[in-house]
This record gives C-alpha cells, structure tokens and sequence, in this order.
C-alpha cells in the first residue's frame, strides 16, 4: 500500500500548527500546537486523534523552529505516528505569498525556495517564518516531498480590472504592486464546501466568501474561481479586522507623517497592530464587544456598527461584481459562531434576496448548514472552513500526480 498520510504545517514566526491527516478517508491521527518559540517557556499541545487519546501538553524552553518540529515528531512518535514513518506521503506547508507566479501547490526546491523568499518585502510577517518551517521539515525529510500551498493561489484567477491599482503601471509593475489576496485556501475550501451544500457543482455556483475571523477578507467566486477579493498588496486592505484598519484613505499616511510626525514604521504598526476594532472600542475579541454592548457601552456599539458598514459595502459591492449570487458563505471564527455578526451583515439587503431565519440562525453547529429561509433565492450559509483538509488534499493530489 502506497503511502497515504500528509503532515500540514503552519509555521509562524514564533509558533508550529500541525495536523497528521490520512488521506484514504480525511481522517485526522494528530493535531497539535507548538507556541511561543524562542521565549523563556514553550509550550507544546498534542493530541493524538486517531486513538481518541487525552490532549498532552508541556512548557519547556524550545530555542528555534528546528527544536520545534523535533519536539513534534518526539509526541507523534509517541502515537506511532513519527516523521520517520514509510506511510508519511508529504509534508505540505502552509505559505502566505506566492506572488503572480504560484497558482498551484508546487514541490519545494531550490528554485521555489528562492522566490518565496524575493517575496519577503511583499509579506515580512509571514513568509520569512514559512520560509524557516520548510527549511527544517527539509532537514528533518530530505527524502520527502515539501509543498508549499499559497494564501495567494486562489485569487490569481482575478482578471487584470480587479487585480491592478490604478497607479503607474511601469511603477507597479517594478515593485510588483498589485492585488493579490490572501486568506485563499479558506476561500477555496469554503466556496466548494457552499457548492456541495447546495447539492451543486462548484462550476455552476456564485458565491460570496466572507472569511471573518481576527484576519477578514471577503472574496467574490464566480463558477468556482475567484474573481474579486478585499485584501490586496498586503492584508491590510479591506474589511475592518481585529487589530487592522482595513481600507483607508492613502492620505491618511502622509498626513501621520507630515502632520503627526510618525514614521512609517510608527504608522505601519498603528495600521496594522493599532487599529480595526481593538483601535476603535479596545477589544479586538467580538465576543467581549458583543458583552459591552448588551451592557450599554456606546464605543463598543460604534466599532460593532463600523464593522457592519464596511461588510455590507463589500456584500453589496460583490453581488454587483457577480451579477448573480446563489450563496453567501460565513466563515472562520467571528463568521462561524457570531449569530449577530449575520444577522446585521445581510439586514436591510432583502433588496438583493438576502435574509437569515432568525432560529436557524441562532444553532450552534459545527457541520456546514443554511441559515436562510427556505424559499430565500440567495442562500445564508455557516461553513466551518477547514485550511489544514485544505492543504492536505491539495499536497497529496500533487504528490500521488
């Protein structure tokens, strides 16, 4: 029998997500978290399961990545699930940006290594510390395939009017400024989950992915491949998010830093660190926001409102990019659990065919579902996003050729 498991890895600048996945059936043999890598205390959680095992967790100094994915095969290991295993098929990784250039899931070598990271400028957060979880899972395997699976992917079917900022072209063009979107191994998951959902082929359906967690983007996917999205250069473009601004004025750039006296980096980090919804109320958790407001509290109330405003412009915006909506599709934490969240994203829009029945709305599942009325002629639907199934798939479609 030919080898048929895949290790995901997410590798962050001081954190390891991982899952072990067969992919015979999907089925999940290990899931686990590595965090605050470098620091004085480490903390690993495994849980092995396959076995319907208890989760093991320990705090230890783990002084770098490499330390990281070793202390993670020592607990797979321990479940007869090590990275030395003959029935490990790949190790698929999780990369943010891709650029223009990778459209698909690609086998890691020198070459690939070597743009992901001339990529650097473009996603300084996130592609250094992909970059160094790729490297060690290599040192580790050197015999295996290593895929990496982009963020951007899924968005490079936008067509040129959607992907190109009305600047200089020659000037975008030498600084590769475009949009590229991110957050699409969601999107892509999500808008396939929506199309099975709906008993439809995912070519006969349009949908509106709205991926809303600390991180939110919004993506307009026509007969399965996305024409439009909110995040651009970076994701720091579109809807408001927990900890960033979303779209602004430009200007607002250059008046911090003639007016204000900030410097980029100073304004870099209100933006993306400062602002959304922890800069507008404090809190960036919408739970809490939603507490505060069941208490009174007028500034969570505003950053609540602005939330709402700014995703039903791109609701709005998105039902007139596809010309025809079958769905709309909440995902990931906020969209996932946040029943208010729904409600207020499509109240008013009965105009465009959207609605939610309060009671369905109010179910708390985690199985995809619609939330709609059952003669809606646009369908609401919850679809937990899977990113880890996600990657999986497409490391081992790429893998078994």
């Amino acid at each position: 029998m030919s080898p048929s498991r895949v290790l995901v890895l997410n590798s962050g600048s001081s954190s390891v997500k991982y899952q072990l996945l067969d992919m015979r059936d999907s089925s999940r043999l290990a899931a686990g978290l590595v965090e605050r890598i470098g620091e004085e205390t480490s903390r690993l959680r495994h849980t092995p399961l396959a076995r319907g095992g208890e989760t093991r967790e320990w705090n230890a100094p783990v002084a770098d990545h490499e330390a990281a994915l070793k202390a993670v095969s020592q607990e797979l290991a321990r479940d007869g699930l090590g990275l030395d295993s003959p029935e490990l098929a790949a190790i698929g990784h999780r990369v943010v940006h891709g650029g223009k250039r990778f459209t698909e899931p690609t086998v890691v070598d020198e070459a690939v290594l070597a743009e992901i990271e001339r990529l650097i400028p473009v996603a300084p957060l996130h592609n250094p510390a992909n970059l160094t979880g790729i490297r060690t899972a290599q040192a580790l395997r050197p015999d295996l395939p290593q895929v990496a699976v982009f963020d951007t992917a899924f968005h490079t079917t936008m067509p040129e009017s959607a992907a190109r900022y009305a600047i200089d072209v020659r000037t975008a063009d030498e600084h590769r400024i475009r949009r590229y979107g991110f957050h699409g191994t969601s999107h892509a998951y999500v808008s396939r989950a929506t199309a099975k959902l709906l008993g439809r082929a995912p070519e006969e359906v349009n949908v509106i992915v709205l991926h809303l967690g600390n991180g939110a983007s919004a993506s307009a996917v026509r007969g399965g491949r996305c024409v439009d999205t909110s995040m651009g250069l970076t994701p720091l473009e579109g809807l408001v998010m927990g900890t960033r601004s979303g779209d602004a004025d430009p200007a607002v750039i250059f008046h911090l830093a003639r007016v204000g006296g900030m410097s980029i980096d100073e304004i870099d980090t209100l933006l993306n660190k400062k602002s959304g919804l922890v800069g507008l109320c404090g809190d960036n958790d919408m739970r809490e926001i939603r507490r505060r407001i069941d208490e009174g509290d007028a500034q969570a109330q505003l950053a609540f409102d602005i939330y709402i405003h700014r995703l039903k412009k791109y609701i709005g915006a998105y039902c007139a990019v596809l010309g025809t909506v079958d769905a709309i599709a909440f995902t990931a934490g906020v969209g996932e659990n946040a029943a208010p969240v729904r409600e207020a994203a499509v109240a008013g829009l009965e105009i465009l065919g959207l609605a939610v029945d309060g009671a369905l709305n109010a179910v708390r599942s985690d199985e995809p579902r619609l939330i709609s009325p059952e003669d809606a002629r646009v369908k609401i639907a919850v679809v937990p996003t899977d990113e880890e199934l996600e990657i999986a798939t497409q490391t081992f479609a790429l893998v078994e050729g």
